[in-house]
Formats: C-alpha cells, structure tokens, sequence
C-alpha cells in the first residue's frame, strides 16, 4: 500500500502544469505581461502625443523661466574675470576683466552673437541693447592697433598660410594643402608644443580655425586670422621667450618678438570706454555681473513687479509695476465672467432639460451655433454692437432709454470684455449643466411638492443641490478657459480690460522676451493649479460631473 500511494502524493504536492508543460503560475504571469503590453501598445500613440503636445511645453516653458545660459555661454572670460569684481568698490572692473570681455566681445561679434546679449540685457537695464550693436562694430579698432604694426613689420603676418603653418600640426597642413572643394575639411590640430609657447596665440586661433571650418567651411590656408589673433600674440611674445622655437616661420617669429617691446600699445579699459562712455558705468556691470549664473530668478521677480540689484530683490517703482495688477484683474474678470455664465446659463439649461425633446434639441442647436462661428468674427460683432455709435447704443437712444449725447461707453474697457467672453464661454456653461440636469428625475420635484413644500423650496432643497456637480464642472471650465484668453481681450479690451494673457502674447510675439512670458505663464499655471486644489477642498472634485 506504501509503495503505490507515494507517487500519487508526490505528484499532488508538486506545481500545477499548463497544458504545454509549463508551470500555471508562469504560464499566467507571461499571459498577464502580454496583455499589459498590448494595453500599452494600444494607447501608446495617445501617450506619446500627450507627451509631445502638453507635457513637453509645459516642460520647455518652465525651463526657460529661469534658464540664463547665453551670458555666461557668450563672455564665458568675462564672467569668469568678474565674478569677484565688487562693486562697492569701484565704479568698473580692472584692466584683466576688460581685457576678457575685449577676447569674448570679438568672437560674439564674429559669430553674431553680441546683438543677442545685447537684447537678453536690454530687458533688465535699458541702453544695453544699443551699447552692445556699437561696441560690436568698433571693437576690432582695439585690434587693428597690433594688427597694423604687426602687418608693417612683416606682410606675412597678414597672410593665412604662415599663420597656418605655424600654428597647425604637420600632418594637418599636409591634409589641408591636399584638401580639394567639395571634400570634408580636415579638423584644425594644433601644432605640438604651440600651446605651451604661446598659449592665448593658440587659443584664440583655435577659435577662429573653428569658426573657420565648421561655420564658414573654409580653408584655413586661405583665410587670414582675425585681429583678434595678432592681440593675443602680442601679449604672448611680451610675456614669453620664443628665442628657442625652431618650427615653421621661426624667423618671423622671433623677429616680431624682437619688435614688440616697441610696438604702440592701447589698454583694453581705456579702449571699451573710448568706443562707447558707458563701459565705464556700475550699472552696466552689476547686470552683466547678476545675470552672469546659467539660471536666475530675475524673469520671475520682473514678473511680479521685482527686480534683482545688487543689494537683493526689490520692488520696482509704482510707476513701473503692471504685472500685479494684471493678474489681479484677470483673477477678478474670470471670476465675474465665470459667475455671469452662471447666472445666464443656468436658467437655459433647466429650460433644455425640462422641454420635450424635439423642443429641446432645437434649442440646442442654437446654444451650439456659436461655435460654428469663428471666434475672431464673434469678438468684431461685439465690437460693433458694443462702440458708441454701436447697434446697442443706436437702440438705447431710439428708446428714449439713453440720451444721444449721453451714449454709454461699453468698447475698450472691462465692461465690453465681460460682455463679450460671457457670451463666448457661455456654452461652456450650459453644456455641463444640461447634461447634469437630464439625470435628475421630474419625480423627485413631484414628490416634495406632495409633502407641502412650495415651488421655491423644491428648487432649492431638492433641484439645486442635485445641480451643484454641474455647476462645478462649467466653473472650471469657464474659468480656466477665461483666465487664458487672450484675442477678446486684445480686442474690445483696450488698456483697462485686457488679461495678463495678453501680455504673455506681446513678450512672445513682439519683444522676444520668452523668459518673462515663461515666468508669466508659469505664475498663471500656479495660480490655477492652486485655486484648482481650493475648489477640491471646499467642493470636492469628485462631486464634479459632466452627466
């Protein structure tokens, strides 16, 4: 009897087999994965246009709200030179930090991008924008005094070959003298020893022999240097001695060594301030200086009305401060368009929910017709039935209700706006609450008014209530979309009613300034979120439905 139960315990302790073999417990977890990553699959277009259209702006504006790189990236010296600069202490930098900007400032201008700073600093000081274009079309005057003397004493100093041969590696030159049009530019290899003989020389020219091939795609054997080069071998041949150089063009070298104790010199201070006074100034300084980090919070303090100073954030002037009022009034007219929706809306919803429904469905049609209708021609209706020679207007006088001197003022204020976006966002409105009032049944009504309540009361103490989830649901709805918009404001807003929208708009299209509409944006985004987590603890956000 032991012997043949044994087996059959055996076999009923062991695991449970799928019909190929496998154990059941694999088999179903391998089941389940593939059916999770066919659910993916499935929704995996929809995730990734989320990703690209919402979650990454969203993403790119909060990065460039504080992103700063183009300081620091443009006078990567000078930044450098300045960050122990106080200035308390003076009213500009020493000779060293000039002499970086003099290195940073021609290969920005070079490259193009002075003007670019130039405007990125315009926003916090106004001038820099103008100071920067000058200072880019007379900063080789700088130059020119080592470039003329060095050209005088031999002509070769303005030809690109000997500089070639004497900075570029021996392999390298063979290359580019092999090197035929339409074949891939060999990268410029400095000469072994170079760096150390003359390193700002290198440096420099290593720059430019960049700038020369992957930019202009030139040959290097044809492109003289830029003047910038002979400065900085003239502050390489005073500080060095080149007398044991024995490589290509060793007898030029050491003749302009010999030479350039004589040569005519300018300081890189004297010469910034001759171009331009203002080099000269704190101002210009201290914001190059606090605008010098690869990430500020200056776009953020500008917009709520601050700015950043060499003392710490501070308020900007009365006169100055428009975005804290901005966004008071947009706070303020969203809430009042939201509640205007409500008042208008709710009454049109109960009459499509409590019509016949071939009655009801026409209505619809008609609640719905708005949007077949672009919203730029709806705004420009309002603004002609709004103006003072308007149809509204023209109405109120035939009436006797208005006197015609007297005509009332509804365009370019915050009347005209509210006005118009109520009734563009009022189907927003209607829509939630019709679809909530269906669901409420008549019976509910009849029955409390069975039990002695009056009409009144059955609406408050048994509709109402029933209506709140819908209520909720338009609110944010009208809300959120009234607190972004823009084109209606812009339009029968004028300078009163306009929404801080509008000035995220201008600072995107018109002044370029992305990192303050970014901060803008990403206040607004806050303020939302917040007033959302708000509604969420007083109402419930799960007591919102669409139906």
């Amino acid at each position: 009897m032991s012997d043949t139960s044994a087996p059959t315990e055996t076999a009923q302790s062991g695991p449970m087999l799928a019909a190929d073999g496998t154990p059941l417990k694999k088999s179903l977890a391998r089941a389940l994965r593939r059916q999770k990553l066919r659910a993916l699959l499935l929704i995996a277009p929809l995730l990734i246009f989320v990703l690209v259209s919402f979650v990454a702006p969203i993403a790119d504006m909060l990065f460039r709200s504080v992103e700063n790189q183009i300081v620091s990236e443009t006078l990567p010296r000078t930044t450098n030179a300045l960050a122990d600069w106080d200035a308390d202490a003076s009213d500009s930098p020493d000779e060293p930090v000039f002499e970086a900007l003099f290195y940073d400032f021609f290969l920005a201008q070079e490259r193009k991008l002075h003007t670019r700073l130039g405007t990125r600093l315009n926003y916090e000081m106004t001038g820099m924008s103008s100071l920067m274009r000058q200072s880019g079309r007379k900063v080789d005057d700088i130059s020119d005094v080592y470039f003329d003397q060095f050209d005088d004493l031999d002509k070769n100093w303005d030809e690109a070959e000997p500089w070639a041969q004497l900075m570029g590696a021996p392999d390298w030159v063979a290359k580019m003298e092999g090197w035929e049009k339409g074949d891939r530019l060999p990268a410029f290899k400095l000469a072994p020893g170079i760096a150390d003989l003359l390193p700002k020389t290198a440096e420099i020219y290593g720059e430019f022999a960049k700038f020369t091939i992957n930019e202009d795609e030139k040959s290097l054997l044809k492109e003289e240097p830029w003047g910038v080069v002979h400065t900085a071998l003239y502050q390489d041949l005073m500080a060095a001695d080149v007398s044991g150089y024995t490589g290509p063009q060793a007898e030029m070298l050491k003749t302009a060594d010999a030479a350039v104790a004589g040569f005519e010199t300018v300081g890189f201070k004297d010469g910034f301030i001759e171009i331009d006074e203002d080099w000269g100034s704190r101002e210009v300084w201290t914001t190059i200086q606090m605008y010098s980090p690869a990430y500020t919070n200056g776009y953020f303090l500008n917009a709520i009305d601050m700015q950043k100073t060499v003392d710490g954030p501070q308020m900007r002037d009365e006169d100055e401060q428009i975005y804290f009022t901005l966004f008071k009034r947009t706070m303020f007219m969203s809430l009042v368009i939201t509640f205007s929706c409500i008042l208008l809306g709710y009454p049109v919803a109960w009459l499509l929910a409590n019509l016949p429904s071939r009655t009801a469905n026409l209505l619809m049609i008609l609640v719905l017709l708005p949007f077949w209708t672009s919203l730029l021609v709806r705004t420009s209706a309002w603004k002609v039935m709004l103006q003072q020679q308007g149809v509204i207007n023209d109405v109120l006088v035939w009436m006797g209700l208005v006197a015609d001197e007297s005509r009332l003022v509804m365009i370019n204020n915050q009347l005209g706006t509210i006005i118009a976006m109520t009734h563009i966002l009022l189907p927003f409105m209607i829509l939630p609450l019709y679809s909530v009032m269906q669901t409420i049944p008549p019976s509910y009504l009849r029955a409390a008014k069975s039990l002695g309540a009056t009409n009144w009361t059955a609406f408050w103490r048994v509709y109402f209530p029933q209506s709140v989830p819908g209520i909720g649901a338009g609110s944010i709805l009208v809300f959120i979309l009234a607190i972004g918009y823009y084109i209606t404001p812009e339009i029968v807003g004028g300078t009163t009613g306009t929404f801080i929208s509008n000035r995220i708009a201008y600072h995107i299209s018109s002044s370029l300034n992305w990192g303050l509409a970014a901060a803008l944006g990403t206040i607004l985004l806050g303020v939302v979120l917040l007033l959302y987590y708000v509604y969420d603890k007083i109402v419930g956000i799960d007591n919102v439905k669409l139906g």
